[in-house]
């Protein structure tokens, strides 16, 4: 069968990737056309990729005005790309702006729509849940607690566990001694606390000054940010100048593996920091209007996933325009070792592990989509 699969960010990519590797395990004969990554690339061929996410990527409200020609000519191109391909599925992977626009258009072309890692409605935009139950064939959710959600709202979501746990079994497989990755590294001999500042350019500009003022408190830990490899390296040295915080690229998961504790901005790092049971507090930068505006604007009590998924706050979530150092100091401290909050905050760890599932998720979903297809 033909697979046309969506994916605009890196996130989606991964998932991408690990996707079509189960597809092609469940259907021999799987020809595959994609927007996505280098993940995407290496499974399906250079020749199948149409645009690389770094083409599609345009975050925030000015930006995307700045863009939007671009944006639109892009989802045009997608259009006819997929009427050439004639695929028996579409499969559109999070990066709700964009791909809504094409299931409501596959729809109409009586293409059959797969929506795989949902939007997250249930936290903004609510709105998007009429186009995913009017044009979306098969709805794929990644966290437990989106199953009720969605069946309140008429949609029957399938929820195969969440494939971020493939991703960090095979990381884990790979990863070297903590000895071996503090000498690659030219890292002290310290404890590690790593810095999780953002994978936005935005995010950084405003987490990560905050984060260094954090670790100055901490002379007798290493502090190392993990940063991203399609943000350039300028973008953090310009906040890291003077301070003693370590810079790595690309090494998110094998940091968090030697690290004693981390600070998270919001998003799936949060997720990913738990499920890999480092304990972490998460710190969010926001403007002073957003403060008065949060009620309004936020549909849920949290920005975590791991607290979002557990309903309580399991971890500690700092979102304020002014950090309040010594708050932030005490917050951290009680996370390290031998800290108040440590152990429950482990325990809680364990029990979000076994809500999301085992390992395997990305060949589940992919079996259920060819079987489905197959019927």
């Amino acid at each position: 069968m033909k697979y046309y699969i969506i994916a605009g960010e890196p996130s989606g990519d991964l998932h991408g990737s690990k996707l079509m590797q189960g597809i092609a395990s469940a259907d021999a004969e799987a020809q595959f056309r994609f927007c996505g990554g280098d993940g995407m690339v290496a499974v399906g061929g250079a020749e199948n990729l149409l645009k690389h996410y770094k083409q599609m990527s345009f975050f925030g409200f000015a930006n995307v005005l700045r863009n939007l020609p671009t944006i639109l000519g892009q989802i045009d191109d997608c259009k006819r790309d997929i009427e050439a391909f004639a695929p028996d599925v579409v499969i559109l992977i999070d990066y709700p702006s964009f791909n809504m626009r094409i299931a409501e258009w596959a729809h109409k072309k009586g293409i059959r729509v797969y929506y795989y890692i949902a939007p997250k409605v249930w936290a903004w935009k609510e709105w998007r849940v009429k186009g995913l139950r009017r044009f979306v064939d098969r709805l794929y959710t990644i966290f437990p607690f989106e199953t009720a959600y969605f069946r309140n709202k008429g949609i029957e979501p399938i929820f195969c566990g969440n494939p971020l746990m493939d991703d960090i079994a095979y990381r884990r497989a790979q990863m070297p001694s903590r000895e071996q990755f503090i000498k690659d590294n030219g890292l002290e001999d310290k404890p590690i606390v790593a810095l999780l500042a953002g994978s936005r350019r935005s995010e950084i500009r405003e987490n990560l000054p905050d984060m260094v003022a954090l670790s100055a408190r901490f002379p007798e830990y290493q502090f190392v940010v993990t940063a991203v490899p399609w943000i350039e390296r300028e973008v953090y040295d310009k906040h890291l100048a003077g301070s003693g915080v370590k810079y790595l690229c690309d090494k998110t998961q094998q940091t968090l593996a030697v690290s004693e504790a981390a600070v998270v901005t919001s998003g799936t790092a949060t997720l990913e920091t738990a499920l890999m049971g480092i304990p972490e507090m998460v710190l969010y930068h926001v403007p002073k209007l957003y403060e008065v505006l949060r009620p309004y604007v936020l549909k849920i009590p949290f920005i975590s996933l791991v607290n979002i998924n557990l309903g309580r706050e399991a971890v500690r979530e700092v979102v304020c325009a002014k950090l309040d150092l010594e708050d932030a100091e005490r917050e951290l401290r009680s996370i390290l070792s031998g800290g108040v909050k440590r152990e429950r905050m482990l325990a809680d760890f364990d029990e979000l592990k076994a809500l999301i599932g085992d390992e395997g998720a990305s060949a589940r979903f992919a079996n259920d989509m060819v079987k489905s297809l197959k019927r």
